[in-house]
């Protein structure tokens, strides 16, 4: 049995599933360490779209949770924590990424990892010369760069990005909260549910909205936020602005196919 870790990490958002999907991914993550009896603290930055009814989970009970406004004054409430940690992860999409994985180098933790939720993404700004959260530079920094896309992915990270160790660690799911109720009414027979990203729409547009037009008698639904009000959205397409997950286990029953 692997001895009990002491983790930080600092993500993009574990309070609130409004608009991404890390919160997911962390929520499933930490509840498993916490199971293997590991510590957990989980840092997050306190922005206004994250707030108020956004926020579906402000008392984790299975971390440490903290939300902060000011970077300096993070990092120095929480240093002795940072630097005695096992390990320190930095996630994808975090606000002042750049300059807080400089400032965590500079603190010399015992490992710093990068955990990438949104690696085909990151890979493509860098690509294109944009650097939203984490720098080119940055790359080598890391003991450990955390990747949810698996594959020839990892070799490319190691052999033409500099990272020193690539590993996968893919998007997971609580069981507990997507479990179907096979009893319960189903009312639709396709859904999707994720929020809007111009790569993805079209896609969507042809395993969804397309056999929905040529499919009348059948229900369907979409659930996420930011669908701009330009989409042709079909009469038998119906729209939720945002599930959260604990409105999902109903939710997905529901999707079932009748």
């Amino acid at each position: 049995m692997t001895p009990p870790l002491d983790i930080v990490i600092l993500g993009l958002s574990l309070s609130s599933s409004w608009g991404n999907g890390h919160a997911t991914t962390f929520r499933a993550l930490l509840k498993g360490l916490r199971e293997e009896g590991h510590r957990v603290l989980f840092l997050e930055r306190d922005v206004p779209w994250y707030s108020g009814p956004n926020r579906d989970l402000p008392e984790p009970d299975f971390c440490e949770f903290d939300l902060y406004d000011d970077l300096g004054g993070m990092l120095a409430a929480h240093r002795a924590r940072l630097r005695a940690a096992d390990a320190v992860i930095v996630g994808s999409y975090v606000p002042d990424g750049i300059e807080l994985i400089d400032r965590l180098a500079a603190m010399r933790p015992r490992q710093l990892c990068f955990y990438d939720i949104d690696t085909p993404v990151t890979l493509a700004a860098l690509d294109a010369g944009r650097e939203d959260y984490v720098a080119a530079r940055q790359l080598p920094l890391f003991d450990i760069y955390l990747s949810f896309s698996g594959g020839e992915v990892l070799d490319h990270l190691e052999r033409e990005r500099g990272v020193r160790r690539a590993e996968a660690l893919y998007c997971s799911v609580d069981p507990t909260a997507y479990e179907s109720d096979p009893a319960a009414a189903k009312r639709w027979d396709l859904g999707y549910l994720g929020t809007y990203s111009d790569d993805r729409q079209p896609t969507l547009e042809a395993l969804l909205l397309e056999p929905a037009r040529r499919r009348p008698d059948l229900g369907f639904v979409v659930a996420g936020p930011m669908y701009p009000d330009t989409i042709d959205w079909p009469p038998n397409v119906e729209r939720i602005d945002h599930l959260p997950p604990p409105a999902t286990r109903a939710s997905t029953t529901r999707n079932a196919s009748r």
